[in-house]
């Protein structure tokens, strides 16, 4: 039976941090968090609830992974973020392909509450990700953001039963601040890469990301809270073609 290393890369995360680490307890045989200079109580809860902690500069999500799969002690690794929490039938699932370990890495669903209500459409579940893994059968992949485990060519891959509960957003105005930060970097990401944003991508791409989302993924069914999240993403999508064309009228105002 392989034993299991849990990873979690922090930054002032007192208000999830506790309930992360106490629903890893009974699949994992060491926690470790790695925390990029924390200054509210997360170091504190860390070290009470007897997982080791790390401190490590922040670079990028891709580096900051990378380092933390370096700390375990186990090849077999699961990574979750600090707001999210292992179901009882995730539990359930992680601890029987423990015993019986086939595949080199495993997915599972990532369900989300939002506000106090959990989202089950609107293009964000089953949010299938791959978080329970071999480190030896894989690498890090990504820019400065939506960073991700991929495994090696000809490697085995299982899904588990179970959702991976992410407390992602209290708040609609958390909502929105995210958005705007994470719009900086994937507009940051897609100059560097030379992806071009025209006039047609500012005005058209937002109206089909709400249409996608709140009708043809059936946002509509989420309620209230459904289309706000639609409403949001694509106000999100409208911010990144924006600031994309900005970046490249600055480059050019510097040549």
């Amino acid at each position: 039976m392989p034993l299991i290393s849990a990873v979690i890369i922090t930054l002032n995360e007192e208000k999830n941090i506790g309930k992360c680490l106490d629903s890893l307890k009974t699949v994992a045989d060491e926690i470790i968090v790695i925390d990029s200079f924390s200054t509210d109580q997360t170091e504190l809860i860390v070290k009470e609830k007897g997982a080791k902690f790390i401190r490590n500069k922040f670079d990028n999500y891709v580096t900051q992974h990378e380092f933390a799969d370096k700390q375990a002690t186990h090849d077999i690794i699961i990574t979750i973020d600090a707001d999210e929490v292992l179901s009882a039938e995730l539990i359930d699932s992680i601890q029987k392909v423990k015993k019986y370990w086939r595949c080199d890495g495993y997915s599972m669903n990532r369900m989300t509450n939002y506000c106090g209500k959990w989202i089950k459409h609107s293009g964000w579940y089953p949010d299938i990700k791959l978080r329970l893994y071999d480190r030896r059968k894989g690498k890090w992949l990504g820019q400065k953001i939506h960073e991700r485990f991929t495994l090696f060519e000809g490697s085995s891959k299982g899904h588990l039963k179970g959702d991976l509960l992410h407390y992602s957003y209290y708040s609609i105005s958390q909502h929105v601040s995210q958005a705007n930060k994470f719009t900086d970097l994937t507009a940051l990401a897609a100059f560097e890469q030379g992806i071009k944003s025209g006039t047609l991508n500012i005005l058209l791409n937002p109206d089909f990301k709400f249409f996608r989302s709140y009708i043809l993924h059936f946002g509509f069914l989420d309620g209230y809270y459904g289309y706000v999240i639609c409403r949001i993403s694509a106000h999100a999508t409208f911010l990144k073609y924006l600031k994309l064309r900005q970046l490249h009228l600055e480059s050019k105002r510097k040549e």
